[in-house]
């Protein structure tokens, strides 16, 4: 894989991410977080979905394949399923997670925050289906470099719902992210039925 690809697959795991539905639930905190507060968040939350992320990566297939006799492509189509109800909403309604869930983050950066909202089920789907299209280490570095990028964000959640309320853009760029992952949710669906049909035929 060369580095015009490396850089592809990792922005495309970074839309899977999905950076600013973390950016809003983080800014949305009153009072903000503290810049220590801020830190040891997102730290943890990367850390643990890279945990996540890896073993997914690493193993994902085998225990997809021989412990839950799942094929790659049902885990995309469900996976895209998910994704797409959560872009879908993000267009409708302007928000990706209830306000339930905003309020929850403070002392949950494991769960919800690291699980779902940073290793998802589109992001999980993909590290497993990458790693049996590219190998493990070109995964993991896609992986690894779009959750260092997504963390830079997350420390910049503040600065940026300053700039978001000034410039009263924070509807539209959800509305516009959630287009986005709506696409790669179809995608992800059209892709698992393809492979379905190929092994079908095949058969």
């Amino acid at each position: 894989m060369n580095i015009s690809h490396l850089i592809e697959n990792t922005i495309y795991f970074l839309a899977l991410i999905n950076p600013p539905s973390k950016i809003l639930l983080l800014c949305s905190k009153s009072p903000p977080f503290s810049k220590t507060e801020l830190f040891k968040l997102s730290g943890k939350s990367t850390l643990a979905a890279w945990i996540i992320l890896l073993l997914l990566t690493a193993a994902g297939n085998f225990i997809l394949s021989n412990i839950f006799q799942v094929e790659i492509y049902s885990l995309s189509v469900a996976g895209g399923i998910i994704l797409f109800a959560i872009g879908f909403n993000a267009i409708r309604q302007g928000t990706f997670y209830e306000e339930k869930d905003a309020q929850k983050i403070a002392d949950m950066s494991i769960v919800p925050l690291a699980a779902p909202l940073i290793a998802g089920p589109g992001t999980m789907t993909a590290a497993i289906s990458f790693a049996s299209m590219h190998g493990v280490i070109i995964t993991l570095i896609c992986i690894s470099i779009a959750l260092l990028i997504n963390m830079i964000l997350m420390l910049m959640s503040t600065k940026i719902g300053h700039f978001l309320e000034k410039t009263n853009t924070t509807g539209p760029l959800i509305r516009i992210t959630g287009l986005i992952v709506t696409a790669v949710a179809m995608q992800m669906i059209f892709t698992g039925c393809t492979n379905w049909l190929h092994r079908a035929i095949g058969m």
